[in-house]
C-alpha cells in the first residue's frame, strides 16, 4: 500500500473508531426498543386482569314442574241411597210332592215323548248325479296305467322310435301331451300341449296311439271319462 503524505487524510486509522461508534449507537436502540415494549406490558397487564376480575358465573334457575290438582266431583249430583225391602218371613208355604215315573212305574206319555225312529241332525246331504258323457279334468279315483306310474316309464322306454332326424341334429327335449281315458279305459283324443320338435311330436303321438287300455277313472263309484296329461322324455345317450 501506498503511504500517504498527510495523516489526516488517512481514513484508515478511523475506521475502528466509526465501526465502534455505531456498534455502540445499534446496541442503544436495541436496549430502547426492548425498554418500550416491557413498559407497554406492564400498563396493560392490570387492565386484563381487571376484565377477567369482574366477570360474574350467570346462575340458570332450576325449573321446577307444575302439578295441578285434579278438580272435584260436580257437587249437584245426588247421592244414591239403599233401598231394603224386609219381607215377613211368617208366610206359611205348602209343600208339594213330586212323585217320578221311577215310583209310579208309569210308562211316559204325551206330546213331550220322544218320537221313535233315527233322529236327523245337520243339512241334508245331496247326492249329485254323475253324468258319465262328462269329461273330467279330476275325479275321486283317477285312472291309471296298468301296473302303475313304474309300468309306464317301462312301456314308454320300450316303445319309442327315437326319429333319425332329431338323432342327427341332436334335439332332444321333454314334449307333453294330453289325451282322454274313456269308461272303458281306451285313450281318445291326443294332442300335443308342449311342443319340442316336430319329429319328437309325431313320435309322441304314435305312441299314444298304440298305448294300451287304462283303469278308467271313477266318480261315486261310476266309471268317467277323464282328462290326463303325461310327459315323455327323449334323451340322446
Amino acid at each position: 500500500m501506498e503511504i500517504k503524505k498527510s495523516k489526516k487524510a488517512d481514513l484508515e486509522r478511523s475506521k475502528a473508531t466509526g465501526l465502534l461508534i455505531g456498534y455502540i449507537f445499534a446496541l442503544a436502540v436495541i436496549f430502547a426498543c426492548f425498554e418500550w415494549t416491557t413498559h407497554e406490558y406492564a400498563e396493560t397487564e392490570p387492565v386484563v386482569y381487571a376484565a377477567y376480575a369482574t366477570m360474574e358465573e350467570e346462575v340458570v334457575p332450576i325449573t321446577q314442574p307444575i302439578f295441578t290438582a285434579a278438580p272435584p266431583p260436580p257437587a249437584d249430583t245426588p247421592p244414591v241411597a239403599e233401598i231394603l225391602d224386609i219381607v215377613k218371613d211368617d208366610v206359611e208355604i205348602e209343600e208339594e210332592t213330586i212323585q217320578s215315573t221311577e215310583d209310579t212305574h208309569e210308562a211316559i206319555s204325551g206330546p213331550s215323548a220322544p218320537a221313535a225312529g233315527p233322529v236327523m241332525t245337520g243339512p241334508a246331504v245331496v247326492v249329485e248325479d254323475v253324468d258319465e258323457d262328462q269329461i273330467y279334468q279330476a275325479v275321486e279315483v283317477m285312472p291309471q296305467f296298468p301296473g302303475g306310474d313304474a309300468a309306464l316309464m317301462k312301456w314308454m322306454h320300450d316303445t319309442m322310435k327315437y326319429p333319425s332326424y332329431a338323432q342327427d341334429n341332436n334335439i332332444q327335449g321333454t314334449v307333453l301331451v294330453g289325451f282322454v281315458v274313456n269308461k272303458d279305459g281306451s285313450v281318445v283324443e291326443p294332442k300335443v300341449l308342449k311342443s319340442v320338435d316336430a319329429s319328437l311330436d309325431k313320435e309322441a303321438l304314435r305312441m299314444l296311439s298304440v298305448m294300451p287300455k287304462w283303469t278308467p277313472g271313477k266318480q261315486r263309484g261310476k266309471p268317467v271319462r277323464v282328462r290326463y296329461q303325461v310327459p315323455i322324455r327323449f334323451r340322446l345317450g
